[in-house]
């Protein structure tokens, strides 16, 4: 019972070993596939850009026009600040200020305020906190209402979040620290619960305590409100791909930071972290072409962004992958170098194998070609001798053949006119019994009566058509190939095996081509064989050649 009970665990815990590396064999499948849409997406970049800059050049002219008053201004310049917020840190500021300019025109001081809280977002989303709870300080608090004011508080505490987390002044820290927490209380009480700022709030608080599994669940409902190409994707899925790191699960984390980084270009963001962060993942798992790839992508985009703080995390990381990198392509140069020299000594020793295969074959190609002609002319004499075996066998078939017609042939004809006697005998005695019984009058009957004639023509007709037939069995066939398709010659049941028009083609076939000497074997008037044979050409294809074409048929 005991040995039962040991065999059931051990095969539990290897089916439990088997499925853990079917789910992670799986997931690398998976994030392998990614990569290969994320290096794709960084080459379609460029295009992404350009529709970017189309959109804001569109802005741009709108703003431009001379009739455009202070408050469309106003509107235009905070979407063109939409569309540079991640983008262009430069620009984004360059309109920010403008807007102030215009609100203070307007003498508007909601406005005013709205672009301050703007500005001090800039501030902060590109790692310039001091800077951004200055202009905050600026700003009176009594003039702001619920969607400013909650926009004050919510600036204040990322403010202060990152002072606290970015300082090494102890003192500074705490300060920060609790300045934090009093602008995040004063949030708190103002946002709703089913907000995506609340949520946001309750994932990282799961995921400060290390209640991983609450705040995945959280990750996974703000997800299902997003799509991929938003600023609000790459956010949601970086964070995600924070949770997998904390539960030391390298490859989600690795998944949700691709799918994090080619939202990132979908949506032009700049300003990014998640293609960093992977990269040094890729680093130390000593992917270093592909990590050198993502890095300097990165690098491009803090520059272009202008992100100080951004551009300070990458620079610690880049030299350590640009040097591996480094070390990576001089291996590769030695190998190549190394590869070039034992390629080039190869090469050398098969050019003195070649050499000496050459003079062999030198010598052996005067032996062959004098076998070689030999053989030339052994093949001439053998295909001339096959041509004429061919010939000859040929030949052989045509006689066969013809010794089979005509012995054919001449069995008809004998039988013909042994019939022929017999019916003139049978019709002798007729009429020697008509003029001994002095039956003159049924005797004329007789004599004038075409009964006879008819039944006599219809059994040549039928000798004739069977044994033409015989000589030429597709000879109706090839007679329709050669007449357009509405005038093809179909035998009626009545008529034979060939019909009027048949007979008098087959005759031509034979070689008779006189109309006249056709009716007299047809048994018809030349008229009527001259209306025929024209009817017959004029349905044909090729009229003028026709009977030539007929005379051909084999």
């Amino acid at each position: 019972m005991l040995v039962f009970r040991q065999s059931k665990k051990t095969l539990r815990f290897v089916l439990f070993f088997l499925l853990i590396n079917i789910v992670n064999t799986s997931a690398n499948f998976e994030v392998d596939s990614l990569i290969s849409v994320l290096k794709k997406e960084i080459i379609k970049s460029k295009m992404y850009i350009k529709n970017k800059e189309n959109k804001i050049s569109n802005l741009k002219k709108l703003l431009a026009d001379e009739k455009t008053n202070l408050n469309r201004q106003y509107f235009l310049v905070n979407k063109i600040i939409d569309e540079y917020h991640y983008y262009s840190f430069d620009q984004a500021l360059f309109y920010t200020e403008k807007n102030i300019e215009i609100a203070k025109k307007l003498n508007d001081q909601f406005k005013v305020s709205k672009a301050q809280l703007i500005l001090s977002r800039l501030l902060v989303d590109s790692g310039r906190f001091k800077e951004a709870i200055d202009v905050l300080d600026e700003i009176s608090k009594s003039s702001l209402n619920g969607t400013l004011l909650y926009g004050f508080y919510d600036n204040q505490k990322e403010a202060y979040s990152a002072l606290s987390y970015h300082t090494v002044v102890k003192s500074k820290k705490t300060k920060y620290f609790n300045s934090y927490n009093k602008f995040k209380d004063s949030l708190a009480s103002r946002i709703s619960q089913t907000s995506e700022d609340y949520l946001a709030s309750l994932e990282k608080k799961y995921r400060d305590n290390r209640e991983l599994v609450a705040a995945l669940a959280i990750n996974s409902q703000r997800l299902k409100s997003c799509q991929i190409g938003t600023r609000t994707f790459s956010m949601i899925t970086f964070e995600r791909s924070m949770l997998y790191q904390l539960r030391a699960d390298i490859v989600h984390q690795k998944k949700f930071l691709i799918l994090s980084a080619i939202s990132d270009i979908r949506s032009n963001v700049k300003d990014n972290a998640s293609l960093t962060e992977l990269a040094m993942i890729l680093y130390s798992e000593n992917e270093i072409d592909l990590a050198y790839q993502f890095i300097t992508f990165s690098m491009e985009d803090a520059k272009f962004y202008n992100s100080q703080l951004r551009f300070l995390n990458i620079s610690n990381i880049l030299t350590s992958i640009t040097k591996a990198y480094n070390i990576r392509s001089e291996e590769q140069n030695t190998k190549l170098t190394s590869f070039l020299i034992l390629s080039c000594l190869l090469g050398l020793f098969l050019f003195l194998v070649a050499a000496y295969v050459f003079k062999q074959k030198s010598n052996i190609a005067i032996a062959r070609n004098s076998l070689k002609e030999v053989n030339l002319l052994l093949q001439n004499l053998n295909l001339k001798l096959k041509s004429k075996n061919e010939d000859l066998k040929d030949l052989n078939k045509m006689l066969l053949k013809s010794t089979e017609v005509k012995v054919h042939y001449i069995g008809t004809f004998l039988n013909l006119y042994s019939e022929y006697i017999d019916k003139l005998d049978i019709y002798r005695k007729v009429v020697s019994k008509y003029i001994i019984t002095n039956k003159t009058n049924d005797l004329l009957k007789l004599t004038q009566s075409k009964q006879v004639i008819d039944t006599e023509l219809k059994l040549f007709y039928k000798n004739f058509d069977e044994s033409f037939l015989q000589i030429y069995p597709n000879f109706i066939d090839e007679i329709n190939q050669l007449l357009h398709q509405e005038e093809q010659i179909i035998i009626k049941k009545n008529e034979g095996l060939l019909n009027t028009e048949l007979r008098i083609y087959a005759l031509i076939k034979l070689g008779i081509s006189n109309s006249v000497k056709i009716a007299e074997i047809l048994r018809y008037s030349v008229n009527t064989i001259y209306n025929y044979r024209v009817k017959i050409k004029n349905g044909a294809i090729d009229r003028n050649n026709f009977e030539n074409s007929v005379k051909n048929i084999l």
